[in-house]
């Protein structure tokens, strides 16, 4: 079961206009912008290495969470991958991951 608390707080995200996602996730982590990367489990492989490979190149945290939750959480459809420019935001994401 998803932490309630991280779905809230990635809608609280969503709204304050600090998550970008689609082809924007990955120009963000090349451009240091983005402070945590949330992927969906579900999501093809070729997208889940491409993104884990620069997280990981760029130093970026990610972590993963079902689709449903993440879309459900962003009020979209079938989202893959978002990320967090905002390093607050991000660190208490994170801290909701990690319990």
């Amino acid at each position: 079961m998803m932490n309630r608390d991280a779905i809230g707080l990635l809608g609280l995200i969503q709204r304050s206009r600090r998550l970008i996602s689609g082809e924007e996730v990955i120009k963000g982590i090349q451009k240091h912008q983005v402070y945590l990367v949330v992927i969906a489990k579900e999501c093809g492989n070729n997208i889940r290495k491409k993104l884990m490979d620069k997280c990981t190149y760029y130093e970026v945290p990610y972590v993963f969470m079902d689709r449903e939750a993440l879309n459900q959480a962003i009020g979209t459809k079938n989202r893959s991958a978002v990320a967090i420019t905002d390093q607050g935001f991000a660190q208490k994401l994170h801290a909701c991951w990690k319990g």
